[in-house]
């Protein structure tokens, strides 16, 4: 009785997951439709960094891109990373989202070339990757650690060319803030180990 329970909240976590994944890309898609047909206005909500009033813009420029290129680029590792971390419980999901966003947005105000403009949910990426790299480290799970191992092994090369100071062309301090975000959250938002089924 308690295994089918049991079986029965991971099939609706698995659906939540991906609902809300499906949904938050969706999201970023229209945005960028908007974005065109108001003639790029929706650029405006990146991240230009040191200058005092582009603080407010630290979370809308997670959500904004800077073209369809763009996002489709972002698209597909961030459903399949936020799925896998979202099978872990939305509320720790969105707090660990919420947090790779906060701190990899100051990360690119603060240190990225003057007069940069910086969008796209790249750094959430970037973040995410670091949190499902480390959460089952941190957490002793061996399912985590497998799905972890996983995900380094396929993007791993991807994500180290994307930190490197010599990409030039995308926002490295974005992507170095999103993965140390990610990595800090791992601990940060550390749950505690799965109860034995009575």
């Amino acid at each position: 009785m308690a295994d089918t329970h049991l079986a029965g909240r991971r099939r609706d976590r698995a659906r939540a997951a991906v609902k809300l994944m499906l949904a938050w890309v969706a999201l970023l898609w229209l945005l960028e439709a908007v974005d065109v047909a108001t003639g790029h206005a929706l650029d405006a909500y990146g991240v230009v960094s040191r200058e005092p009033g582009e603080l407010v813009d630290v979370v809308p420029s997670a959500f904004v891109h800077f073209g369809f290129g763009h996002v489709a680029a972002n698209s597909v590792p961030l459903l399949i990373f936020g799925v896998l971390a979202a099978l872990g419980g939305i509320r720790r999901f969105l707090a660990v989202s919420l947090l790779i966003i906060l701190v990899d947005g100051l990360g690119v105000w603060l240190f990225s070339p003057s007069d940069v403009n910086t969008a796209g949910a790249s750094g959430l990426v970037f973040g995410l990757f670091g949190y499902l790299v480390v959460r089952g480290f941190v957490e002793r799970k061996l399912l985590d650690v497998t799905v972890g191992l996983l995900i380094g092994a396929v993007w791993g090369g991807s994500i180290l060319a994307g930190i490197s100071p010599a990409n030039t062309g995308v926002s490295w301090q974005g992507h170095l803030f999103g993965l140390l975000a990610g990595v800090a959250a791992a601990f940060v938002f550390r749950g505690s180990r799965s109860p034995r089924a009575r």
